[in-house]
């Protein structure tokens, strides 16, 4: 069984850990994190370090990779970026809880997290470092494009494109035929019946559109900016929690 590492020691990362543990594919040797103490104990195992460690770490512990445990998608893309330039090796591998349901002729990407009792339904694709929250489904013929993510109990009909780096929020719902464009974001709870644009806020029922946002603000809840002590040739200014 080969070893990995889960980045983000979160609440996120305790799912991630779990359907890992489920699955049963790898074996967790422990918790990346840029913002918690190395050697502190989350979920029963030690942070190692940071991002920074990783060249020493995949000797130390003979890594084979990891996942990716951040749930904004900017954040999840940044971190992607700066492993990729300190362990250009690294493997990024997905997770896929035993309970979900996937349908025929599916593709799916590196780095993806599909959560418990998730659907995914025939003939669609999801692309690298996207997340399927608990319970939300994809219909036919979906496409979730390189970053994108779904909330839990999103749901979205079929032939649905999600554009990178977009967000369908949790317990939102998306008729069939639908595009939503590169980093736009669809509030909790919404219900969206058209086409929507690209750096967008949307929510309601029907679905409007409130405001442009821009591709690193954050939209999740608890999220704060956070200045970076790292490398300023490895990280954005702004780092989020």
């Amino acid at each position: 069984m080969k070893n990995i590492v889960i980045i983000g020691a979160s609440g996120h990362g305790s799912a991630i850990f779990d359907c890992i543990v489920k699955e049963d594919e790898y074996n967790v040797v422990g918790f990346i994190d840029s913002f918690k103490k190395k050697d502190t104990v989350f979920c029963g195992l030690r942070i190692l370090g940071t991002e920074y460690d990783l060249p020493y770490l995949k000797d130390k512990y003979n890594l084979y990779g990891g996942i990716v445990a951040i749930g904004d998608n900017w954040n999840r893309h940044q971190m992607v970026r700066n492993i990729t330039k300190v362990s250009p090796e690294f493997h990024f591998v997905s997770t896929i809880h035993p309970s979900v349901i996937i349908g025929r002729n599916v593709k799916i990407g590196k780095g993806v997290a599909i959560m418990a009792g998730v659907i995914v339904n025939t003939n669609s694709t999801i692309e690298d470092q996207c997340i399927l929250n608990t319970y939300s489904s994809l219909d036919h013929d979906g496409l979730m494009q390189e970053y994108s993510s779904l909330g839990p109990r999103a749901c979205t009909g079929g032939n649905v494109n999600l554009g990178v780096f977009s967000a369908i929020g949790l317990g939102s719902s998306v008729i069939e035929n639908i595009s939503i464009g590169p980093y736009s974001v669809i509030g909790a709870g919404s219900l969206v019946l058209k086409d929507v644009g690209s750096y967008m806020v949307c929510y309601g029922s029907p679905a409007k559109k409130i405001r442009k946002r821009k591709a690193n603000e954050p939209y999740l809840s608890l999220q704060r900016p956070l200045i970076s002590s790292k490398p300023k040739a490895l990280v954005s200014d702004y780092e989020y929690r």
